[in-house]
């Protein structure tokens, strides 16, 4: 072992028990290696999905009828929490105008035939 990275590793976890105010037994440093590779594979992902978002996003630029589309992608790219609220409450808009519509043409077509008939 390279005496160098031993001693980054001696003062990590040294800083470490500074912060927790003990040291970490071996099982609670491994929880907490764990717990920070889960979080920057988040971060990975999440950052690769934002590429691909806007490598879609500038496609839907280059397209005409697409544009709408690109604005979407664009709002929700720079507001992401906002555009699920706002995907969220226009879906359940949607769902309820459906369901209100269907609702209306069944009361209209009963009408028409109590009058037909």
């Amino acid at each position: 072992m390279d005496p160098s990275s031993s001693t980054d590793k001696l003062e990590r976890e040294f800083k470490q028990a500074q912060q927790f105010g003990r040291w970490l037994s071996d099982e609670e440093r491994l929880a907490l290696e764990e717990e920070e590779t889960k979080a920057l594979r988040v971060i990975e992902q999440q950052r690769q999905r934002r590429v691909r978002l806007i490598i879609l996003t500038g496609v839907c630029v280059l397209i005409p009828p697409l544009w709408g589309l690109a604005a979407g992608l664009s709002f929700y790219l720079l507001f992401p929490e906002t555009a699920k609220r706002v995907a969220l409450i226009a879906g359940g808009g949607l769902i309820l105008l459906s369901v209100l519509s269907a609702l209306t043409m069944g009361l209209i077509i009963m009408s028409i035939m109590y009058l037909l008939f």
